[in-house]
């Protein structure tokens, strides 16, 4: 599954660690997607990954 939202393109964060002692080791930060069907443009329905944000912010109209 391609780790992307449909609707904004949220994706996957590459970062590091950095604990107390200040070592550092690299992290990843996965998006909050969530399976849901929606209205395309067309009007048809399809199944995407959505992010909460986009789901929250009322970005997209479920079916």
């Amino acid at each position: 599954m391609a780790r992307k939202c449909y609707v904004t393109g949220l994706g996957t964060v590459s970062g590091n660690n950095r604990p107390h002692s200040l070592h550092v080791s690299k992290r990843t930060w996965k998006a909050n997607l969530q399976k849901v069907r929606i209205k395309d443009e067309d009007g048809k329905i399809k199944r995407v990954y959505v992010s909460t944000r986009a789901l929250r912010s009322g970005l997209v109209e479920r079916a």
